[in-house]
Parts: C-alpha cells; sequence; structure tokens
C-alpha cells in the first residue's frame, strides 16, 4: 500500500481542527467542478454549431469548386476541363454563372447574387433538403422560376405562394451610362417557386435560377463564372483536388468545402479556442484555493508532521502526503466535472432543454450539442496539470518551514 496517498485520502475526508479548512477544501472541489463542467459544455456547444455550418454547407455547396484567378468569367473550352470531366471520381460537372444583380418585388428592392445553374444541380448538392418553402423548381412549361435565400425573401416580401414575379436588373455588357440609363440595363422577370435557408451568409445573398435564364440575363454566351464538382463518396478530395490543380496550373482556384467557407471556419475556431482559454483562466483562479487549502492543512497538521518524522518518514514521504492531497482535489473535481458536463450536454442532446431565441427561425430549434472525445480528454488533462501545479507550489516553498530547509 502507498502510505502517502493512504494517508492523503484519509485528510481529504477527516473532519480538520479548524472547519474552515474543510470550507476551503469543499470551495476548491467545487471549482475545478464548475470549471470543467463549463469547459465540457462549452467547447461541446462549439462543436454542434460547426458540425451544423458542415451539414449545412454540405448540402448547398459542391465537393470542389473551381473558380478563375483573374477577372470574374472565362470559357471552358479554352482550358483542359475536358479532362477535369473524365477524372475517376468525377461524378457531376457543372458551369455555374454567379453575378450581381438588383432585384425588385413590388415597391421593395435589393441587391443579390444571381446563380445560374444547370439541371444537375439538385444532384451533387442536397438543395431540396433546404426548402423552407415551396419547393426547388427553375423552368416549368417555358416559364422561368426562381428560388430565393430566406433572407433575400424576407427583405423583399417574398412568399411562394403570391404571383407577383420578380424583376431582374443588370449592367449591359460594354455599355456605358448615356442620357438614358435604359439603354444600359437588362432587365427580365422570374417567378419565385421556393425559398431555402442554409446560414445568414448565404441565405440574404443568392438566389438560384436555371443557366439558361441567367445566361441571357448576363450576355455571358460560352463564358461561366465558377465550375462545380461532385465526388463520389469514396473519392479521396484531397487526392483528387491537387490534380484539377495540377491540370489547370495557377490561372484557377480549386476549393473544397471548407476554403470555400474559410472565413467562417477560422472564426468558429478561434472562438472556440478563446472561450476556452478564458475558461482555463478562471480554472486557474479557481485552483488557487488549492494552495490555500493545503497550506492551512499543512499547518492544521503540524502535529501529525512531528509524529511521522519521530516514526522515520522522510521529508520527502511526508511531502508526497500533502502533493497526494492537493492532486486528489484535482482528480475529484475532474471527474464530477466532467461526468456533470456529459450529463447536461446528453440531456440538451436528448430533451432540447434549452431552445433557441426566436423559435421558428431557424432550422433547428435548440442549441445543438456535439460531443467529441478528444475534447473531453484533453480538457481532463489540462485540469489535472493546473491541479498539478496548484499543488506542487505549496509543498515546494510553504511546506519547507515546517519541514526542514532541506528540499522535498
Amino acid at each position: 500500500m502507498n502510505l502517502p496517498l493512504f494517508i492523503a485520502k484519509r485528510y481529504l475526508v477527516s473532519k480538520k481542527k479548524q472547519n474552515i479548512i474543510n470550507i476551503i477544501s469543499a470551495i476548491s472541489v467545487g471549482g475545478i467542478i464548475v470549471g470543467t463542467m463549463a469547459l465540457v459544455i462549452v467547447l461541446s456547444v462549439f462543436n454542434g454549431f460547426s458540425i451544423l455550418i458542415d451539414t449545412f454547407f454540405s448540402s448547398f455547396d459542391p465537393d470542389l469548386k473551381i473558380t478563375a484567378a483573374e477577372g470574374k468569367m472565362f470559357d471552358p473550352k479554352e482550358h483542359e476541363f475536358k479532362k477535369i470531366k473524365n477524372l475517376p471520381g468525377v461524378a457531376h460537372y457543372a458551369e455555374i454563372i454567379e453575378e450581381v444583380a438588383l432585384l425588385k418585388y413590388g415597391t421593395q428592392i435589393y441587391p443579390a447574387i444571381v446563380k445560374g445553374v444547370p439541371e444537375n444541380y439538385t444532384k451533387y448538392t442536397s438543395i431540396d433538403s433546404l426548402i423552407i418553402d415551396g419547393k426547388f423548381m427553375l423552368e416549368k412549361e417555358g416559364i422561368n422560376f426562381a428560388v430565393v435565400g430566406q433572407g433575400v425573401a424576407y427583405n423583399l416580401g417574398i412568399r411562394p405562394e403570391f404571383t407577383d414575379h420578380i424583376m431582374v436588373y443588370v449592367p449591359k455588357k460594354g455599355k456605358q451610362v448615356s442620357i438614358n440609363p435604359a439603354r444600359a440595363i437588362n432587365h427580365n422577370y422570374i417567378f419565385p417557386s421556393g425559398v431555402f435557408a442554409v446560414l445568414e451568409e448565404i441565405d440574404s445573398k443568392y438566389i438560384i435560377v436555371s443557366h439558361q435564364f441567367a445566361s441571357e440575363l448576363f450576355e455571358s454566351g460560352a463564358q461561366v463564372s465558377t465550375i462545380e464538382i461532385g465526388l463520389n463518396s469514396e473519392t479521396n478530395t484531397k487526392k483528387i483536388q491537387k490534380e484539377i490543380e495540377k491540370i489547370l496550373g495557377s490561372s484557377f482556384h480549386v476549393k473544397n468545402k471548407y476554403q470555400q467557407h474559410d472565413l467562417i471556419y477560422k472564426t468558429m475556431q478561434s472562438e472556440k479556442w478563446a472561450a476556452y482559454l478564458i475558461l482555463v483562466f478562471i480554472l486557474v483562479v479557481a485552483s488557487f484555493n488549492i494552495l490555500g487549502s493545503l497550506s492551512m492543512l499543512i499547518i492544521d497538521k503540524k502535529d501529525d508532521i512531528l509524529i511521522f518524522r519521530s516514526m522515520g518518514a522522510s521529508n520527502k514521504t511526508i511531502g508526497q502526503i500533502f502533493l497526494f492531497e492537493g492532486w486528489l482535489i484535482s482528480i475529484v473535481g475532474a471527474v464530477i466535472g466532467t461526468l456533470l458536463g456529459l450529463l447536461l450536454c446528453w440531456l440538451q442532446i436528448t430533451f432540447e432543454i434549452i431552445p433557441l431565441p426566436n423559435n421558428g427561425s431557424f432550422l433547428i430549434t435548440a442549441y445543438p450539442v456535439q460531443i467529441v472525445f478528444t475534447d473531453i480528454i484533453f480538457i481532463f488533462t489540462v485540469v489535472l496539470l493546473i491541479g498539478f501545479f496548484a499543488s506542487w507550489y505549496p509543498i515546494k516553498f510553504i511546506s519547507q518551514k515546517y519541514f526542514t530547509n532541506q528540499n522535498l
């Protein structure tokens, strides 16, 4: 049996001469429990939002998106895109037109990005699953339809069941503003068929139309803005991305789903670790209670220390008793805090206890939570390290006054 550990366990649960020591020990454990629990919950919520964003973008974005390094549009026939179509793993190839236009619906005016997509757009994206009103339809019996983002629909007051059309205005190519500005503007009308919702960044910008409608409106001819690639599920995305980059050279950018929205992902990760560092700092402050608890315990147990020395205990053994005492406080707090954090996360996942504000405006009704095992291990390890140093300091320095002048 490890004697210092056995005595430390007895000290942890036994009644001290001064009741204040018990209170400080309880506060020490409580502080670590709350700090650990907060770390587990906060990081799990950030993971939940990250996975939620991944899901939404995965439904809207292609596996790979190719854009010109210079200029807005390019002619695919002038480059090696035929080779890309025939690459193993490429399941869908789509030529897209994206340009900014001014929309007018009734008396409301709003700028948006008109995205012209081909017929196979629904095959390599899951846009159908994002429709919250109406349906996905871009053309029927020669009539053009559009699917608009939720933010665009809100600003224009669009509802698919209304029969009003949307007027779309864009500048004519190569035309300068003259005395009559109308001659420098192309316009056409289109009817809304549905409303989709992804995230505000997308919802407030995009309106999806047929490729033919966009081509005629922008007078793009054979030119397109982007090439979107859909891959087979078993395809290695990084490998085929490098192959496409090699084929096209530096004239084009090839981005995967994460790179298409790298700002959002980087912001989410920065916020996650900023919150983590703040909570760790709070946990460090809370761990100062361990220092106070051990210092007072050493003073309280002066008589015991003399007895241990008279029984032949070395300075190292006596020091280990109080060091283990501090570690036990940290371990107990870390274990209970982790378990409570996991329990609260499970309750939120299962019963959605805390709803999102403005229920009905989002595709989800409660805060998303995702428990990541590696994060839990990382949190537990950090808490134990903080507890180790918080215990080591008083044992290494303060206790020397009550042992000997020798180092432990």
